[in-house]
């Protein structure tokens, strides 16, 4: 099977970066490393498969929405050989609690498919392998080589994207954009824990409404200190 590392997001590698966040980097990271330090994703799975169908069911949903779905979906469907043999019909009951559950029902049965179809039933440590498949795309390969299989990556999902923003470490509104800033910021071995912790403070504090700012040990150092959005 062949490997190959998260590629670098497209976009301008020399676009300017926010004033002071050169600066401003290391004092994220040593506040994210004291609060969050066993930071790691919340979606619950055992295998490289179980994590890539938890990314794709992720999608507009929560965490704890595909956590509550996935036990059964992975007791009727443990592997990609069992799934790929699986209408999309059938898989819609599992993940009805969902958000868009019956189009990610359709991607999950012709992902299966093309995972034995091309990969042996496994799923590849490879990047552009992954982005292929039906549902996923950069942040979904981006969560899989992290988590799975161990390769330095950000994904940048809302969470990420809101955060890098307020703490003025990006300017950027896309994904893959921001995605650059990071990696331009932080070391290539902080960069699966980064964004864990990220997410996990944009949930529990620093949240797209009403972030606690007065409970926020980065409060003294953030630029956008009560700025919702």
């Amino acid at each position: 099977m062949t490997s190959s590392v998260p590629k670098k997001p497209a976009g301008r590698g020399a676009a300017r970066l926010p004033n002071g966040a050169r600066s401003r980097a290391p004092q994220v990271l040593t506040v994210l490393e004291h609060l969050y330090p066993d930071a790691r994703t919340e979606l619950d799975f055992g295998t490289p498969f179980e994590l890539l169908v938890a990314t794709v069911l992720s999608a507009q949903a929560t965490d704890v929405s595909v956590n509550a779905a996935t036990p059964a979906l992975f007791d009727q469907y443990p592997n990609a050989q069992a799934m790929s043999q699986a209408s999309a019909e059938e898989i819609e009951p599992y993940i009805r609690r969902i958000g868009l559950y019956r189009g990610k029902a359709r991607n999950l049965a012709a992902l299966a498919r093309l995972l034995i179809e091309r990969h042996g039933g496994e799923v590849p440590n490879d990047f552009d392998a992954v982005v292929a498949l039906p549902g996923a795309g950069r942040k979904t390969a981006n969560v899989v080589l992290s988590n799975a299989y161990g390769y330095p990556a950000i994904a940048v999902d809302t969470h990420v994207g809101r955060l890098a923003r307020r703490l003025g470490l990006s300017m950027q509104t896309n994904p893959d954009r921001v995605e650059l800033d990071l990696q331009k910021l932080f070391q290539s071995e902080r960069w699966i824990f980064l964004h864990h912790a990220l997410i996990l403070h944009g949930r529990r504090v620093c949240m797209a409404r009403n972030p606690q700012c007065g409970a926020c040990e980065m409060a003294a150092f953030c630029p956008k200190v009560g700025v919702e959005g």
